[in-house]
């Protein structure tokens, strides 16, 4: 939600015409805009993110228990921007069959106006990267005497800071919040283990979550060998999806921008991976938005380069938009139905 006040860079500098300015690191520290001026870091801007945040966060926590999320508005959910789309026909059948459930289940007495029916819960993460905002919001739980970084309930390290020696690593050990560890085709199996080791000494369940971010062909070749490595060692990590981080390109207009296809192959043989090595696949992190945006090409509504810049609103990476989401989700929501009755047909025969 609402974006990425920190921004990791590769270049320390960005330069336009001959001139040479300091990159931009996201709004928590300075501002996007080319000028001398604007690329200067500035600490108050913490104090902003930080009240922005604390805002969006007690929005959703009223949408979350005000009704918003009651089962019962699935068909309203998304109703604005389904319209006229093949997506948006499948989503409308699949919220009519939710319809008829919620019916069924309030002849057998769990009535729509029952808390389980009209509240939710939500869990926030974003990655830890600015670390003197992260201190300011570690606290000592007074019950258990465990440190917890209260910026968000799971918090990640990333490609260019899970350094083993490293000041992100140091600080994410001593903190008691659920982590992820985003790893690339640069990762080496037994890295990876140590690095495990270090953020999770005592192998407890659900304390990390390795997000893999590769591309199709690099993840058929080098997941196998972090599986393995990490199921060699013995490791309880919960392996998720990055498949949008990986395939970011530059569109000939200069744009950055993803590819659908490249997306949805990389979500493919993550799934086949895990099939072939007998693993489970965790789960999937996508950057997405309900706005019909034009920034990454490709889906079923065919966007192409030449319709980027019509409807390019992102001020960090390329997002699907809510076409392009919905089909993606109906691949993984037949790819898991596959995958389930895979498992009944194989557990039926060894029975037989």
């Amino acid at each position: 939600m609402a974006g990425q006040f920190a921004k990791p860079r590769s270049d320390q500098f960005e330069e336009k015409n001959g001139v040479k300015l300091p990159s931009y690191r996201g709004d928590n520290v300075n501002g996007d805009a080319f000028d001398e001026k604007e690329r200067i870091p500035d600490p108050s801007r913490m104090i902003r993110a930080y009240s922005q945040s604390v805002a969006t966060l007690n929005l959703l926590r009223a949408f979350s228990t005000g009704g918003y999320a009651a089962m019962q508005r699935v068909i309203h959910w998304n109703l604005d921007f389904t319209e006229h789309s093949e997506q948006g026909d499948r989503y409308r059948e699949l919220a009519n069959r939710v319809d008829e459930v919620l019916g069924f289940m309030a002849a057998a007495g769990l009535t729509v106006d029952h808390p389980i029916m009209t509240s939710t819960e939500f869990w926030t993460s974003h990655e830890c990267l600015l670390l003197p905002y992260e201190q300011a919001l570690t606290r000592e739980d007074s019950t258990s005497g465990l440190y917890y970084d209260c910026s968000a309930h799971m918090l990640w390290v990333g490609e260019r800071t899970r350094q083993l020696d490293g000041a992100h690593v140091e600080f994410l050990r001593g903190v008691a919040n659920p982590l992820g560890v985003k790893v690339s085709d640069k990762m080496d199996p037994h890295e990876l283990v140590r690095l495990i080791e270090i953020l999770n000494p005592k192998n407890k369940p659900g304390r990390i979550t390795v997000i893999v971010r590769m591309g199709a062909e690099n993840m058929r070749v080098k997941l196998p060998h972090l599986i393995r490595a990490v199921r060699g060692a013995g490791q309880i990590v919960t392996w998720v999806s990055d498949p949008m981080h990986g395939n970011t390109i530059k569109a000939p207009c200069g744009l950055k921008t993803r590819s659908f296809d490249a997306i949805r192959a990389e979500l493919r043989a993550f799934f086949d991976v895990h099939d072939q090595e007998g693993s489970y696949p965790g789960g999937a992190h996508l950057e997405m938005t309900g706005q019909n945006v034009t920034e990454c090409v490709g889906g079923s509504r065919t966007i192409t380069y030449n319709d980027l810049s019509s409807r390019y609103h992102t001020h960090c990476d390329p997002r699907l938009n809510a076409s392009q989401s919905l089909e993606l989700a109906f691949i993984i929501a037949e790819r898991l139905r596959k995958r389930r009755l895979g498992s009944r047909h194989f557990s039926a025969s060894a029975v037989i």
